[in-house]
């Protein structure tokens, strides 16, 4: 099923479940000029592309939050078919995303292949299409590339695999840290604003004021 919604005058967003870990791949795009981005396309390229046409939007780009095989093995692909810049992750997921190939057998996926971004993003920077600017926040612990995507007119925010509804982001994988997963959201997020709506990695939506108030994994660490 996908998921659409009317956000800001200038932008829309719809969620795609994608790959067997019905992971929220998410397409951004801008009401005025129809240009999206596509966040996260771990897989099922063909369901990407049917949602795009459905809306009538032109792919300008391929953002990524992290190297994870679920969010970015069907990257390579569809920036090659489609001729697409890619934007993100941090760098430090440079070994997660050359290491792309084996993921792949070790979770059970079609063989993928790795892809060098055409931009690495860092804190601080700002990825934009048609009149849409998405701020970047870099929000390691999950992985130490991971990224963050904001919206600030519309008060939202892609937030990959750091914050979920009732939980957090896994820190057992390489280079996971959980002490800076907690930063990240303690630090990068919440200081947001508790109004603010999250598209997570996997499940459904929720806003940071609910997570910071009622999230276990989170009860005790601030106020």
């Amino acid at each position: 099923m996908q998921k659409s919604h009317l956000m800001s005058p200038n932008m829309d967003y719809a969620i795609i479940p994608v790959t067997p870990f019905a992971q929220n791949c998410t397409l951004f795009w801008c009401r005025t000029t129809r240009e999206a981005a596509v966040i996260d396309p771990g897989g099922d390229i063909d369901r990407i592309q049917q949602a795009v046409t459905e809306r009538g939007l032109k792919l300008v780009k391929i953002l990524v939050t992290h190297g994870h095989i679920d969010h970015a093995g069907g990257v390579a692909v569809l920036a090659d078919s489609l001729g697409l810049p890619i934007e993100g992750p941090q760098e430090e997921d440079r070994f997660w995303i050359e290491g792309m190939p084996q993921q792949s057998r070790m979770f059970g996926f079609p063989a993928v292949r790795s892809f060098e971004p055409t931009r690495w993003l860092k804190d601080g920077d700002q990825v934009s299409f048609g009149q849409v600017v998405l701020d970047v926040l870099h929000c390691p612990g999950h992985t130490p590339g991971h990224v963050v995507f904001y919206h600030q007119p519309s008060r939202l925010l892609q937030v990959g695999d750091v914050l979920f509804q009732g939980s957090i982001g896994r820190t057992d994988f390489p280079r996971g840290d959980h002490d800076a997963l907690i930063r990240s959201i303690r630090d990068k997020l919440f200081p947001l604003g508790d109004d603010v709506s999250f598209i997570p990695g996997h499940g459904p939506m929720s806003t940071l004021g609910e997570e910071r108030r009622y999230n276990p994994f989170l009860s005790g660490q601030f106020g």
